[in-house]
């Protein structure tokens, strides 16, 4: 099966800092909307008013008030549509926080849309609204992320949409061994790697080689902002050579890795909005 490849860009989720958790909000009316775009961050949408219609990988996802939406890392998603009084907000964890608020033993941000329950909705919205845009509610925004995907882990409700075990049980071991191939993988799983990728294609909108590949792109980014060269880079994130990581980064961002680093490149994609 093959990836129909949407266009996209990396654009950091959280503010620049030390922060590990930031709540958004969006509203329709004020236009601004990202592209189509992934990141580190595993993402919540939650929807508080109107409808809207997000493209997530090469899915196709409808959505409305009391739904909330689930982006593991690395991603890729964009706003296709919306309804005039669309309201929602975003919420993202540092991967790294995010795994060790939700525990070891908890399958990461997996891709799923659920349905709150008037109640739950009213209280997490009032949570969220209380911490939006604050760069001092770290630890609030940290409990609205845990409370979420445990109404999520609880939710049986008919217009819940949540990913395959074998998806959920994939990006976990994927998060925790990053150079686990699809023959591997089906080995832990117990399964034929057929099944794995149908699934995990299904779910999550790529297929597991493409988001693979991405992880260790993300990977890559992470080292060489923490001071390392590209080539150790590449090696350390799992890339065979350097010339497998400049091909990966041309099919995913159309452009070459130094560009990215060291010409603007990345400072451009992180201003690009969408009016």
């Amino acid at each position: 099966m093959t990836d129909s490849r949407p266009l996209a860009v990396y654009q950091r989720f959280l503010p620049e800092g030390r922060l590990r958790a930031f709540v958004w909000k969006y509203a329709q009316s004020t236009g601004g909307r990202r592209p189509r775009h992934f990141h580190a961050e595993p993402e919540l949408n939650l929807v508080v008013r109107g409808s809207a219609t997000f493209g997530v990988g090469d899915r196709v996802v409808q959505v409305a008030r009391g739904d909330v939406l689930a982006f593991p890392a690395g991603q890729d998603h964009a706003l296709l549509s919306a309804s005039s009084d669309l309201y929602l907000y975003a919420i993202g964890l540092d991967p790294v926080h995010s795994a060790a608020v939700l525990g070891a033993a908890s399958e990461p941000a997996a891709a799923f849309r659920v349905r709150l329950a008037t109640g739950e909705l009213e209280r997490v919205v009032d949570q969220a609204a209380a911490i939006v845009d604050r760069p001092d509610a770290e630890q609030r925004g940290t409990e609205l992320w845990d409370r979420i995907h445990w109404l999520g882990r609880q939710s049986a409700d008919d217009s819940s949409d949540k990913a395959h075990v074998l998806t959920r049980r994939s990006l976990q071991l994927v998060a925790a061994a990053p150079d686990l191939g699809l023959e591997g993988l089906a080995t832990e799983l117990r399964t034929h790697p057929s099944e794995v990728s149908r699934h995990f294609h299904r779910d999550v909108g790529m297929t597991f080689v493409r988001y693979r590949a991405r992880q260790r792109m993300l990977q890559l980014i992470r080292l060489v902002d923490a001071g390392r060269d590209l080539t150790s880079a590449a090696s350390e994130a799992g890339f065979g050579s350097y010339s497998q990581c400049h091909r990966v980064f041309h099919a995913e961002l159309g452009c070459a890795p130094k560009s990215f680093f060291y010409s603007g490149r990345r400072e451009e994609m992180q201003r690009i909005y969408d009016g």
